[in-house]
């Protein structure tokens, strides 16, 4: 999650992970932004980082081993400057987190208040999200997939570029354990229509919305309000949460 539209990464899975419907080569749905390092951010890059960072360049990981235990794992793509996932990552120390982030101020703001906390349950890349669901996540080991506030790519000669694509999907899929959840979030509703749509139209989900307030739920008390979120609602600006279930064996 991020203060500013997220920044969540996208380029073409390796070979047999995601359906043929993947975008053209090198299309990413971020792009990478120069910015200046505060002390504690530079701390968490240089000292934490031996810890708690990750690397595709490692390869496949076994979550057991990564974490040292089993439990539940929950991925965030995006997650800005770490503000939810660092706070979901204290109030539930029974699961395991990995945040996927390629900005280097909000990885380094991640960890540095991560280990302030004493945080043992989190991990974190600095990389491509795609590559890393690819090559480095097991098939079926997620209990859940986050993907909140993306960037929206509001022109549509941009749309392309946008995260959320039928290829995307599916690759996440496969990694979600049967039941596990793909949860998405948005404040640009023509966005959470086109997650609707590529939704709707991927098999193996199952949208866990009521009756009531389908296609989109309220949101879950898990997923932290932001300082982001907290001035749109007073600007009367919507949010809308998407939360779709992997329903196969």
């Amino acid at each position: 999650m991020s203060d500013s539209p997220s920044s969540s990464p996208e380029s073409a899975p390796e070979a047999g992970s995601a359906s043929s419907s993947r975008p053209p080569r090198g299309i990413k749905s971020y792009v990478l932004r120069a910015g200046r390092m505060t002390v504690a951010q530079s701390r968490g890059l240089e000292e934490v980082w031996p810890r708690l960072g990750l690397s595709v360049a490692d390869g496949r990981q076994l979550l057991e081993t990564v974490f040292g235990r089993q439990a539940p794992c929950v991925v965030e793509i995006g997650f800005g400057m770490g503000q939810s996932l660092v706070e979901q990552a204290a109030a539930n120390p029974e699961t395991d987190f990995i945040g996927i982030e390629v900005h280097a101020p909000g990885v380094g703001k991640l960890l540095d208040e991560a280990d302030k906390r004493g945080l043992t349950n989190l991990r974190v890349y600095r990389e491509d999200a795609l590559e890393v669901l690819g090559k480095c996540l097991p098939e079926s080991s997620l209990t859940g997939l986050q993907l909140f506030f993306p960037d929206p790519w509001p022109k549509k000669k941009h749309h392309k570029r946008r995260i959320v694509q039928p290829a995307f999907v599916e690759l996440v899929r496969t990694r979600l354990a049967p039941g596990g959840y793909l949860h998405m979030a948005t404040d640009w509703e023509a966005y959470a229509e086109h997650m609707v749509e590529v939704m709707e139209a991927a098999p193996g989900y199952r949208n866990t919305a009521s009756a009531e307030s389908a296609p989109y739920v309220p949101r879950p008390e898990f997923r932290p309000l932001t300082k982001f979120e907290s001035r749109g609602e007073k600007l009367g600006h919507g949010v809308w949460d998407l939360i779709y279930a992997r329903e196969d064996g």
